[in-house]
């Protein structure tokens, strides 16, 4: 699912980012709510592994601006 309003390489780029840290979690022992909370996202309710990757993602799209070039 990529949504509308983020740039699609961009978006490949966080959810590979998303995998990437949440697999580090999860091989470490953490928990779907590990991960949120390292993320410093909401940790209530049902979660698994890919509701956590997506939100993650989400959360990077919020927060990392797209580059321009000079």
């Amino acid at each position: 699912m990529t949504p509308h309003h983020v740039n699609p390489a961009q978006w490949q780029q966080n959810v590979g980012f998303a995998r990437e840290a949440c697999a580090q979690i999860f091989r470490d022992g953490g928990t779907p709510a590990d991960a949120m909370k390292a993320f410093g996202l909401d940790a209530s309710g049902a979660l698994d592994w890919s509701i956590v990757v997506d939100r993650v993602a989400q959360s990077l799209a919020q927060t990392r601006p797209i580059k321009k070039a000079a």
